[in-house]
């Protein structure tokens, strides 16, 4: 299959009207539509170093989580972007999109937790909320959650000592806390918030807990990998790990 009708496949499983306005993503570089695609790339983040390694190792697409190109392009210089070019290898990238479809970032990230009964919450549907099997003490839902994300530390807003019921999002939740507590969570696990909105959430009853960008949305890659895969079984596919900070 060429690399146009790979797209066109991958756009029916995350459909393009599941994407934020302000989003920019889906079709970022293709040079040769025809290519055939035998081999693909996944990854967080296009980054120098996994493009480098696509090229190295002769991948035929890559297929990242966020965009490669957000902002609009003035001039085309940067040299990834060139080295793309040059090789003649496409860049597709599912960013709000994937957060928001069925089986995406947020439902991997909930599916992971083992939580039961889920169903969207926020305006915009993005989020995900259900129960623990069991009602756990917040310690030990802290301490299954670092072990699951494999994640050696968490910063969190502690204001009750149960955790039952619990909303996820993945990457940047902080717009999402107010939505999540409304929704009944007693837990909201995402990957970053500022300063000022944990501040706000320690003075409500919802349980609050950053566990990183990177590791609440890198599960989603073996999600994509399957989505490939049931395109074409016979694919060879790489998930590779940009931009995992060093934990001490």
């Amino acid at each position: 299959m060429n690399a146009a009708a790979f797209y066109r496949k991958l756009n029916e499983k995350i459909p393009e009207s599941l994407r934020c306005e302000w989003d920019n993503d889906g079709l970022m570089v293709c040079s040769d539509p025809g290519r055939e695609v035998k081999k693909v790339l996944i990854t967080l983040d296009c980054t120098d170093d996994a493009v480098s390694y696509a090229d190295e190792n002769d991948f035929d697409l890559i297929v990242s989580h966020h965009p490669l190109i957000f902002h609009p392009l003035k001039a085309v210089t940067d040299p990834k972007l060139i080295q793309l070019i040059k090789r003649d290898i496409p860049v597709f990238s599912f960013h709000t999109r994937l957060d928001a479809v069925k089986g995406g970032v947020n439902d991997t990230l909930a599916s992971l937790l083992g939580l039961e009964d889920v169903v969207p919450f926020g305006e915009d549907g993005m989020g995900r909320i259900g129960f623990l099997p069991d009602r756990v003490s917040f310690g030990a839902f802290v301490s299954d959650l670092k072990d699951l994300l494999g994640v050696q530390s968490v910063t969190a807003v502690r204001c009750t000592g149960s955790v039952d019921r619990v909303a996820v999002l993945g990457g940047s939740g902080k717009d999402y806390i107010a939505d999540a507590e409304a929704a009944g969570a007693d837990t909201f696990v995402t990957g970053e918030a500022g300063y000022n909105a944990l501040t706000d959430a320690s003075e409500g009853t919802m349980n609050v807990i950053l566990a990183g960008h990177y590791f609440t949305e890198q599960p989603v890659c073996q999600t994509l990998r399957r989505m490939l895969l049931s395109i074409d079984p016979k694919l060879e596919t790489e998930i590779y790990e940009c931009n995992k900070l060093l934990q001490y």
